[in-house]
């Protein structure tokens, strides 16, 4: 019998479970993956399960009877070390389970979901135990732990990790403070605009934001710990969370002579340079149609869309990965909602009402609509990826107009 076997256990791998068998994939599947428990979303561990919004159970991406149901074997709480891609076997390390050791694996197919892991903080005291990382849900229990009313967090990064965390400590009745090293907030992710909005939103719910600043080193004082910053000002804590980015985890792909470039190169159809191994997810790199250049994406949306893709291709039914990438962040009762990417934008239309916390920035090149920003907008938000897939020319007068439905937009 046949064999897909699937590294890693996250949204991917359970999106290609799930098409391979509604593709009629009727060989062996097998999933690995280095945690123990049933794959589980990841977006709410810095949000609502950091909240106590979202049960454990609530917390998984399918139940174990869906597992039962598409005939899968798990393989949870061992790693993959290496692939043999003559042999075409892996040799996994049970991470301490039962029948110590380390056992070979085969497949006919293999699918690469490896995602990515935090960069690290490579300072004095960054080993300290007051220090995290959130990738996990062990993670977001320990940062929970973390979060009582009156204690003091420190927050390395303003991405969206960063900010949320903050949202979420703040709710808790943390004292919180945000170090950047960028002079804004969401540097990397987004304009000065939305930017601004979110420095002044967090601001009045009592974040302290620190821009344009490192942290030097942390030491413990007394029973709490402290951080030196640049500037030479101290700041104490009980906890710190580091989120100042990740690293795709592809050095296994690498070691088996795949070709890497901050990510798993991969085709319009998820397979990389070996035609039965498949990359998938944020660990992969693929050429957008749409942008007309590589790129590697750190989104949920587009890992489910590559597994589908890929996982259609195993089975015989190859249709190109073409889809608008989107990414969305909770804070507060803020939604930000993003179509598309804003690299290279040479003009940002805002519409709506900024004071209102409802609006949404267009990213314009030359015209065309590249990006969306949607906060508090959903129907913006919709419209975006018809605009972009159309690769549509708007004037920033039709943007503004607010008697001008979301829909009309598309209208030539």
């Amino acid at each position: 019998m046949k064999s897909v076997v699937i590294i890693g256990a996250s949204h991917a791998a359970v999106e290609a479970v799930s098409t391979l068998r509604k593709k009629g994939w009727s060989g062996k599947i097998v999933l690995v993956g280095d945690e123990t428990p049933l794959p589980y979303h990841r977006p709410p561990l810095s949000k609502a399960y950091l909240q106590d919004a979202i049960s454990e159970e609530k917390l998984l991406l399918r139940n174990e009877q869906f597992y039962q149901d598409s005939d899968v074997t798990l393989m949870l709480g061992r790693r993959a070390e290496s692939i043999n891609r003559d042999a075409k076997t892996i040799k996994l390390n049970n991470m301490g389970n039962a029948g110590a050791g380390s056992e070979i694996l085969a497949y006919d197919k293999l699918i690469i979901a490896t995602g990515t892991r935090a960069r690290l903080l490579s300072i004095e005291g960054a080993d300290l135990p007051s220090v995290h990382y959130l990738r996990t849900k062990d993670d977001a229990d320990i940062i929970k732990a973390n979060m009582v009313s009156g204690k003091k967090m420190l927050l390395i990064g303003a991405g969206y990790i960063g900010l949320e965390i903050a949202a979420s400590a703040v709710k808790s009745g943390c004292d919180v403070v945000v170090v950047e090293l960028a002079d804004r907030v969401l540097a990397r992710v987004t304009s000065p605009e939305v930017s601004e909005f979110y420095q002044r939103f967090h601001t009045e719910q009592g974040v302290d934001i620190r821009l344009n600043t490192a942290v030097q080193k942390l030491e413990a004082a007394g029973s709490a710990y402290s951080a030196t910053l640049d500037n030479g000002e101290t700041v104490e804590f009980d906890s710190v969370v580091v989120g100042i980015g990740v690293l795709p985890n592809v050095e296994l792909a690498e070691e088996a002579g795949l070709k890497c470039d901050n990510g798993i190169v991969v085709n319009a159809f998820g397979a990389t340079g070996d035609e039965d191994i498949y990359a998938i997810g944020d660990c992969s790199k693929y050429h957008s149609v749409i942008y007309d250049r590589d790129i590697r994406l750190e989104s949920i949306p587009n890992a489910n869309g590559q597994a589908r893709t890929a996982a259609a291709a195993i089975c015989g039914e190859k249709v190109a990965y073409n889809e608008v990438p989107w990414f969305w962040s909770d804070q507060y009762d803020i939604k930000l909602q993003t179509a598309g990417l804003f690299d290279g934008y040479d003009e940002a239309v805002v519409r709506g009402d900024v004071a209102e916390n409802k609006f949404s920035v267009f990213y314009l090149k030359a015209g065309r609509v590249l990006a969306v920003d949607a906060i508090n907008s959903p129907m913006e938000f919709m419209i975006a990826k018809k605009l972009i897939v159309a690769k549509a020319v708007l004037q920033a007068e039709k943007i503004r107009d607010l008697s001008v439905k979301p829909k009309d937009l598309l209208a030539k």
